[in-house]
């Protein structure tokens, strides 16, 4: 089955949401851990025992266990089995964005069947262009995986490079959003080609002419809860578009910590607020 009609299922058995894990050093000093390889390991392994099988999906942060050394990424490895172990999706938040063989690489890693750092999905950077991307597009969908491609994000400098606009008048970000929706066509009920749509950006989409609603693949929405996206956002920025969001929270849930119950209705409130706002 497509990761497209993975996460579908997913979003309708569990709601819209998925769960970052950031093991942040002021999180881990939050929950009374250390800012080591075994704090991160209990902080990581402990939101998953309150989410994992009740959540859409979970977005371990590659950064904040990369940070840690050969051993934070072994961490990172057993988080991603360990998420599949629930069968909860895991998206590998990596960002990972070059071309060639290097790109190819990156696909290996974290796209290849066997690979211990190969979640369900991938987030990826075009900003070499969309078509630096082919390997890891070529890799996911014949494994059966997804990727979410930066559009439009949340900071204010990406507007430099994404809302900048070709000779012809078409912005960068459209560009990528178009280039993500050809690789969708018919597919049902969503793509496997997402896009990286921030929460908090307002009425980008319209101003840079992004047509969220016919990229037909899911639209993973970074911000929502502590980083100030409620229902109301979400509504103004994604607007027809809205069934096929997957809104993201890190830290609105993860404050709930160390307490797994805690976790668990934190993650639940989410949610359901993310499903009112989005009406689905």
């Amino acid at each position: 089955m497509t990761f497209g009609r993975r996460l579908a299922a997913a979003m309708e058995e569990h709601g819209p949401l998925c769960v970052g894990i950031d093991p942040h050093p002021s999180l881990l000093d939050s929950w009374g851990l250390q800012d080591d390889v075994e704090g991160l390991r209990r902080f990581a392994l402990t939101v998953l025992e309150g989410v994992g099988g009740r959540v859409a999906a979970v977005k371990p942060q590659a950064a904040f266990f990369e940070r840690h050394g050969s051993r934070g990424v072994a961490v990172l490895e057993e988080v991603i089995a360990a998420g599949r172990d629930t069968g909860t999706l895991v998206i590998v938040d990596a960002k990972r964005g070059d071309i060639g063989s290097t790109m190819a690489a990156y696909a290996d890693a974290f796209l290849r069947d066997g690979s211990p750092l190969a979640g369900d999905a991938l987030t990826v950077s075009p900003y070499l262009g969309f078509g630096s991307l082919d390997p890891a597009v070529e890799l996911a969908l014949a494994t059966g995986r997804g990727l979410f491609v930066l559009c439009l994000t949340s900071n204010s400098e990406g507007q430099e490079v994404q809302h900048a606009c070709t000779s012809d008048g078409v912005s960068v970000a459209a560009l990528m959003a178009s280039r993500a929706a050809t690789l969708n066509v018919d597919a049902s009920p969503l793509g496997s080609i997402g896009l990286v749509v921030g929460a908090t950006v307002g009425d980008a989409a319209e101003r840079t002419g992004v047509e969220l609603a016919a990229v037909n693949g899911p639209l993973l929405a970074p911000g929502v809860g502590a980083q100030g996206a409620g229902p109301r956002e979400l509504a103004r920025v994604f607007g027809a578009a809205r069934r096929q969001v997957l809104a993201s929270s890190s830290r609105g849930v993860l404050a709930a910590g160390p307490d797994v119950l805690a976790l668990r209705a934190a993650a639940r409130a989410a949610a359901d607020e993310a499903a009112t706002a989005l009406a689905v």
